[in-house]
């Protein structure tokens, strides 16, 4: 029981930046889920992050990284699922666990929709952002061949969601999960951009989807931490 007490005494320890999609990934699960955790800003701009001390956590000089107790955990994704699965039964229901229709079939709609995601979703959307925000912060200028030509490629991904919307209110189904929260982060800087207009504004299904999953009380918290980055362009 002491040794119980001692683990459930260790908060769980999150590295990153605020204005990181892939930090704000998992800080919008940490909120779900109601859970407490130590924050430690990780400073991208002086390099940090390629630093040996870094490193010794992260070794591809990558954020975010959790630590619980004598686990350290790197890449977003994997992250979200862990936390999703080792409090499964805290917060929200982000795997679909206690689904009324039956766990399995649910759980396997959240693992397809998560690789859809992170297959097909994240390589089109991630060059947008990066051309918006990214290029700007680097003294750069946005590449618009560039970003035309994956606004047409998520454009495409976008009407695949525009179809399966239409059979259910989330991605996995009728409730909220892990595979429409790894969407936030990088939508929520989409829409700050010329783009949105048309690949979202488009489809209304999409549309309504979008205005539902990111008014959630989970991401308006971590949303504020991103604010700085995400003027209008």
């Amino acid at each position: 029981m002491a040794a119980q007490e001692a683990e459930a005494a260790v908060p769980l320890k999150l590295h990153g930046a605020a204005m990181s999609a892939c930090t704000a990934r998992v800080l919008t699960c940490l909120h779900e889920k109601g859970l407490d955790f130590e924050f430690v800003p990780v400073d991208l701009f002086s390099g940090e992050h390629k630093l040996p001390p870094f490193l010794s956590i992260s070794p591809f000089g990558l954020i975010p990284v959790l630590q619980d107790g004598d686990l350290t955990l790197f890449e977003s994704r994997a992250i979200t699922a862990y936390i999703a699965e080792k409090y499964k039964d805290t917060g929200s229901d982000l795997l679909l666990t206690r689904h009324e229709a039956g766990p399995a079939a649910a759980a396997a709609a959240v693992k397809v929709w998560t690789e859809v995601e992170s297959q097909h979703f994240n390589p089109a959307i991630a060059p947008i952002v990066y051309q918006y925000f990214v290029a700007s912060m680097q003294g750069g200028s946005p590449d618009q061949a560039a970003i035309d030509g994956h606004a047409e490629k998520l454009g495409k991904v976008l009407d695949v969601y525009e179809a399966r919307l239409e059979k259910s209110k989330y991605l996995a189904g009728d409730s909220y999960s892990l595979a429409d929260l790894h969407h936030v982060p990088y939508t929520y800087y989409l829409m700050k951009t010329p783009v949105a207009a048309s690949v979202v504004g488009g489809r209304p299904r999409v549309k309504a989807w979008w205005e539902d999953i990111s008014g959630r009380p989970a991401f308006l918290k971590v949303a504020q931490g991103m604010e700085f980055v995400a003027k209008e362009k």
